[in-house]
């Protein structure tokens, strides 16, 4: 009563799935490439230069900041 009934191998299955066609993307709008002329690579050596020296004199404030509290904690220490 239970039991499965199994197809004959002669019959074909009862439904074939269609093959999948994936469809073509559309290409993405072609944009300009970046060209690098003399002009913006000497803007772009300046620009990483300016925002390297910045980095340094706030890197030495820092570090004189830090240095200004020490060798003040000193003094008022010696003069206990």
């Amino acid at each position: 009563m239970f039991s499965p009934k199994y197809p004959t191998p002669e019959t074909p299955p009862a439904h074939v799935p269609a093959p999948y066609i994936p469809t073509p993307l559309q290409a993405a709008p072609a944009r300009p490439a970046v060209r690098l002329t003399p002009g913006s690579a000497l803007t772009l050596v300046v620009g990483t230069v300016l925002v390297s020296l910045l980095l340094a004199v706030a890197v030495a404030a820092a570090s004189v900041a830090v240095c200004a509290v020490v060798v003040r904690s000193i003094l008022q220490s010696d003069r206990r």
